[in-house]
């Protein structure tokens, strides 16, 4: 370097040292971009060298139908993530060991010396010290949450865009604890439509209208559409409650209360926003009510409704009394501030494993200690143009990046696992055979059985994977909905409509979803 150059001159040349301080450090300075840009120019080269969504990777796992439910074989995955700026300099395994609280560091170290868990595609040693730009990568038994098996329907396609009318319970992009079980994969897999670009988003629990571009050009032209505010969008939900009759609007301004959590709040502080609702019909103890919103605010449809007095009658997040006993009814949340009930929302869900639990949204923050060393670590692979938000609160796509397999555990012990981003599941039995890897529910089975049940020859087993030693209760039809419906969208020489899901009609009984 010049500092080095500068040290070994001549008596006489160190009077000109004197003189060159100020150029020496302008040096440094420049050497210091130029490293900066070196850096960034390598983390886009190995971003570059990443796998994305190829046909390999579309078939390294299979579907299988079951219980009324759209199954995962656990398959093997390649998590990975750069080296944070705060890891520099450390050791692999005290950062391991101290940031991600999942497993004791003898597992840590057991997946460094086996070269599970490598830097750069390399085994290294458990004293090696990370580098700016190291690339972590981490082999894992991956087991994805089931979704309903109700078949994604094609609204409109054409070489410029493709719309589908989306079930309840299966996530747009991966993310958290699904992949195969998203949208975009099972178009891809199933309908051979890849490559799709993201035009806007829905929740999970959210059914309807889902718009892809077929090109970037078609999708940019759409999301300015949504962004100028040019597209018409109609959601049908069915609130606790008998709405009252005419138009009702709501402008409350929307803050977000927590960005990791995903949870908003009616505020003077938040956005402006404003939503109109119309009541389509009632049964005297709920309401069916079309909602039109102008903004496209996190959460805008089911944080009004609950401003209002009238939530959704299953929203597991807006519809809960962690809001005070008003349930947010005109901002009333019983006296909490943002910290209490950020922590109060984190209690419920440990205690009661609920429902709130959103990866688009970012909620998967209430997790057990492996989630939140989860959450540490993103891999981007989805191809998205656009982060525009449907009443969703959806972030860039991505994926939760686990540091490593899952400890192992004692083979007789039955706990409770708390699954990110999933609904209800209770483990009942420990595993101990690649035979007993699709058992039957407990519960009477409410849905019959899809045909292609579980094949045990694809099941694969790994005997460091605690999810390999712990059977789920299947979740039931109705812990895989919520009553919000994306129904119209309607744009510049374009509209698109889905059919009403079955709780919005007018015979709609709540005992026979129950």
């Amino acid at each position: 370097m010049v500092l080095g150059l500068f040290w070994t001159t001549s008596p006489r040349d160190s009077e000109n040292l004197k003189i060159k301080v100020p150029e020496k450090r302008k040096t440094d300075d420049n050497d210091q971009i130029k490293e900066l840009k070196k850096a960034k120019l390598e983390t886009k080269a190995l971003k570059a060298k990443r796998p994305g969504f190829t046909d390999e990777r579309y078939q390294e796992t299979s579907y299988f139908m079951e219980n009324g439910l759209r199954k995962v074989y656990p398959y093997y995955f390649t998590f990975t993530t750069f080296t944070k700026g705060r890891w520099v300099g450390e050791k692999i395994l005290d950062i391991f060991s101290r940031e991600f609280r999942a497993h004791p560091a003898e597992e840590y170290e057991r997946c460094i010396q086996t070269g599970t868990l490598t830097v750069n595609f390399e085994k290294v040693p458990i004293d090696y010290r990370l580098k700016h730009n190291d690339l972590l990568a981490n082999i894992v038994h991956r087991h994805e949450v089931p979704v309903t098996c109700q078949p994604i329907k094609i609204v409109h396609m054409d070489e410029d865009i493709v719309v589908v009318n989306k079930p309840a319970s299966i996530p747009v992009h991966p993310c958290g604890r699904y992949r195969h079980n998203t949208v975009v994969f099972i178009l891809a897999k199933e309908f051979n439509l890849k490559n799709l670009r993201t035009i806007h988003r829905l929740d999970r629990l959210t059914s309807g209208l889902l718009l892809f571009g077929r090109s970037p050009k078609k999708a940019r032209q759409m999301e300015q559409q949504i962004r100028n505010r040019q597209v018409e969008k109609e959601y049908i939900c069915r609130v606790e409650g008998v709405f009252p009759d005419g138009i009702v609007e709501c402008k409350e301004p929307i803050e977000v209360v927590s960005y990791k959590i995903g949870v908003c709040k009616v505020s003077s502080k938040g956005k402006d926003c404003t939503t109109t609702f119309q009541k389509l019909s009632q049964n005297g103890s709920t309401s069916v009510v079309l909602c039109k919103p102008l903004t496209g605010r996190m959460h805008q449809i089911r944080v009004h409704l609950q401003y209002l007095g009238y939530p959704i009658l299953n929203d597991p997040l807006y519809n809960h009394e962690v809001f005070g006993p008003q349930k947010g009814r005109s901002g009333d949340i019983g006296g909490k501030s943002d910290e209490e009930l950020i922590r109060d929302l984190i209690n419920i869900h440990n205690a009661e494993n609920w429902l709130g639990i959103d990866c688009d949204s970012d909620i998967s923050m209430f997790k057990t200690a492996k989630d939140e060393a989860d959450r540490e670590s993103l891999s981007s692979e989805h191809t998205s143009v656009v982060h525009h938000s449907d009443d969703d609160g959806c972030v860039n796509s991505r994926e939760t990046t686990p540091p490593c397999t899952e400890a192992q555990q004692s083979e007789n012990s039955v706990k409770l696992i708390e699954r990110t981003n999933a609904v209800k599941e209770y483990p009942l039995v420990a595993q101990k055979s690649s035979s007993d890897s699709c058992p039957a529910p407990l519960d009477a089975v409410e849905l019959p059985l899809s045909a292609g049940g579980c094949n045990v020859n694809k099941v694969t087993v790994d005997e460091h994977c605690y999810e390999c030693k712990v059977h789920y209760r299947d979740p039931k039809s109705k812990d895989l909905i919520m009553y919000l419906h994306a129904w119209k969208y309607k744009g510049p020489g374009w509209e698109y409509e889905t059919e009403l899901p079955n709780w919005a009609r007018n015979d709609w009984d709540q005992l026979d979803s129950a």
